[in-house]
């Protein structure tokens, strides 16, 4: 098996939810592409590495308070309120992050990979350092990526990235939001169905 074939199979492993998100791109250098997953955490934007943190910091202490089941139910939506104004604040720190001049939009994304539109066809085999900003779930990831296929469509040329570098958490904050904004969406469609 080839190493595109490797890294397509890689890229279809996860779930991809078509769901536009604003999306920043920009060319790796070499050594850039090359380097390890640990420099890549090191190197990468404070911001995104402090999101993440905070994010599993939030999510590991409310588990604890709903195993206590109703006796602490008044305490938990509290403290679910408080993490949502701190998710909230993190998505406006991120969105700073975001550079109009490598604005692109991503079509689908994943676990795996994203799909992002760009007026010309990107080189298989090339590097990227990729933002996705997902405004919805108040949330962001830094990644590198790896271009895989670009498709001619109407307006340019969808090009599909396989993730080389990203974290684990961030990884895992992709397939949530995915599979969230896919229940949303199942909801919003039987909502609309006639009883």
């Amino acid at each position: 098996m080839s190493s595109i074939e490797t890294k397509k199979e890689q890229f279809n492993a996860f779930y991809l939810i078509a769901y536009p998100i604003k999306a920043n791109v920009v060319d790796l250098t070499p050594t850039q592409s090359t380097q390890t997953l640990a420099v890549f955490k090191q190197e990468m934007p404070y911001a995104f590495r402090i999101a993440g943190e905070m994010a599993e910091i939030q999510s590991s202490t409310l588990k604890p308070l709903r195993a206590l089941g109703d006796k602490l139910e008044d305490l938990v939506s509290y403290l679910q309120f408080q993490s949502k104004k701190i998710d909230l604040m993190m998505s406006y720190i991120l969105q700073q992050q975001d550079e109009p001049e490598n604005r692109a939009t991503a079509t689908k994304f994943g676990g795996g990979g994203c799909i992002i539109e760009h007026k010309k066809a990107v080189d298989i085999g090339t590097s990227k350092a990729i933002k996705l900003f997902i405004e919805s779930e108040s949330a962001a990831v830094y990644a590198y990526a790896e271009a895989i296929e670009s498709t001619p469509v109407i307006d340019g040329f969808e090009t599909s990235y396989v993730f080389t570098h990203i974290r684990e958490q961030d990884q895992e904050l992709l397939v949530r939001a995915s599979l969230h904004l896919q229940t949303q969406a199942l909801r919003a469609v039987h909502a609309d169905k006639p009883s």
